[in-house]
């Protein structure tokens, strides 16, 4: 999808039509999550300081992230993806590789295939969708993202070099920023010229992974579809606009923290085994603790009470220690449908019905934002 969170945004509100939307956190130490074309024309780009896309355009719309409405679209974008084909993988909300050879005969050939999905999105949602195809799943990510936004790229089998080789040499899949000045030193700047390189220098730069890179430089990628493929692991974590230093006031976050990432599980009928908490203090020094539970649980009460044991130890030996950064994350998921307490199954339910925020547990009310009550 194209400027995913940004472009819910103007559908929901027309008035933001036509004008820079920046998704994300709005405080001091917020980060820019989306912004759409038009703010990226003022240079505005994901993961940018809020205070740098606030210099860079300050009439922008800025919006906080409303995740519950960007998982209802996903949820209707990826139903028409599996009308398509019943090989789906899930990336992201708006991002999806699928497999369409079983579908090729029925809907009359793989462009015809893309059409489909682009109209049929646009019908259902109102959103652009960029779409790429080509024989595998690294060349279909490349043409996605070459001619956004409404990009519809085909890559054939014989196109894949000419599509390939004028690309930047940092397209390819783990050259990193820190990779690419080293083979650009060595007058390899595009993909063709990697994949034409003495394989001696590109050992030099890139040690044993240099026959990967040159693998993809020729197009190969054996990597199947993979439908369905299960959560690893979900979390959720703020950075304060100011360093906190009161424990109850990191209590409070982690117990809206826990009920976020319970209400996730439970949405996805999964439980966890582990619990996990992310600390960062005022000195950007990170930590973990977590703690595996005796029996998978998606009970917003079990894993509050687990994270807060974890912080009180940590606040053991660090007292009135300026935090910048709590989270909460669970892994180790397993099925949860026979596992979720009534208490919380009546939460979900008020919360399905009257929107999230409209009931929480008392400690969280402290953390919640000005005027939801």
């Amino acid at each position: 999808m194209d400027a995913f969170y940004a472009s819910v945004e103007q559908r929901d509100f027309p008035e933001y039509a036509g004008r820079p939307v920046i998704v994300g956190g709005l405080g001091g130490r917020g980060v820019v999550a989306a912004a759409s074309y038009e703010a990226r024309q003022f240079g505005i780009h994901s993961a940018m300081p809020m205070v740098r896309a606030r210099a860079l355009c300050s009439d922008a719309v800025y919006v906080t992230p409303r995740m519950q409405r960007y998982r209802e679209v996903s949820g209707q974008i990826f139903r028409v993806f599996n009308e398509t084909t019943p090989l789906v993988e899930g990336l992201s909300l708006d991002e999806a590789f699928l497999d369409v050879t079983g579908s090729v005969r029925l809907f009359g050939g793989v462009r015809r295939i893309g059409l489909v999905i682009r109209d049929r999105i646009a019908d259902v949602t109102g959103l652009v969708a960029s779409i790429g195809m080509a024989p595998n799943k690294f060349l279909a990510k490349l043409a996605s993202d070459a001619l956004k936004p409404a990009g519809f790229v085909e890559v054939r089998p014989d196109g894949i070099q000419a599509f390939l080789d004028p690309m930047p040499v940092g397209r390819l899949w783990g050259i990193g920023r820190k990779t690419e000045p080293h083979l650009r030193r060595r007058g390899i700047l595009t993909i063709g010229q990697l994949r034409k390189a003495d394989p001696e220098v590109l050992r030099l730069v890139l040690g044993n992974r240099s026959t990967h890179f040159l693998s993809l430089a020729r197009g190969e990628d054996e990597r199947p579809v993979q439908p369905g493929r299960a959560d690893k692991s979900i979390s959720h974590e703020v950075t304060f606009d100011k360093d906190l230093t009161d424990p109850h006031q990191m209590l409070a976050e982690l117990q809206r923290q826990s009920e976020a990432v319970a209400r996730r599980l439970r949405g996805k009928h999964l439980a966890a085994r582990t619990v996990q908490v992310k600390i960062r203090d005022h000195r950007f020094h990170s930590v973990t603790r977590s703690r595996t539970l005796r029996a998978p649980s998606n009970s917003t009460a079990t894993l509050y009470q687990v994270a807060a044991g974890l912080l009180k130890t940590w606040l053991c030996d660090h007292a009135s220690t300026p935090v910048r950064l709590l989270g909460v994350g669970v892994s180790g998921l397993e099925d949860g449908t026979l596992n979720t307490p009534k208490l919380d199954q009546a939460l979900d339910r008020i919360e399905d019905r009257y929107g999230p925020g409209k009931i929480t547990h008392g400690l969280a009310l402290s953390r919640q934002k000005p005027g939801k009550k």
